[in-house]
């Protein structure tokens, strides 16, 4: 049985910073893309930043400069640090996994991926 589970999110004030986990169980893990979606209130699932099998990564526009992705194959878990946090990062933030159609890009569809977390609540206060 495939799990992801996220942890690390939380409330912060404005400008602060979190660094979010998810921990995959009951899959090749090294052979997935990771990527993190966000779902803020009254707004669609958006992409966030994703990492490839080879370590290539993106990210939205929006966390560009600010934030982080990377993988730990050893420890079958990604992470996403996030600085410089603003009240528009507030939302639920859940990790997913697919596999790779291209492997000289990142997926950004929510379509491509097909497992994911419960996600985890992020809160930024001004």
């Amino acid at each position: 049985q495939v799990q992801l589970v996220e942890s690390g999110g939380g409330l912060v004030q404005a400008g602060g910073s979190l660094r979010l986990s998810c921990a995959a169980s009951g899959l090749s893990f090294s052979n997935f893309a990771i990527a993190w979606f966000r779902q803020g209130p009254g707004k669609e699932r958006e992409f966030v930043a994703g990492i490839s099998r080879r370590d290539l990564t993106a990210y939205a526009d929006s966390v560009k400069g600010r934030s982080t992705i990377s993988r730990d194959n050893a420890k079958n878990t990604v992470y996403l640090q996030m600085n410089g946090l603003d009240p528009e990062d507030t939302a639920i933030y859940y990790c997913a996994a697919g596999y790779e159609a291209n492997p000289f890009s990142v997926e950004r569809d929510v379509d491509e991926y097909y497992y994911w977390g419960q996600g985890t609540q992020v809160t930024v206060s001004s």
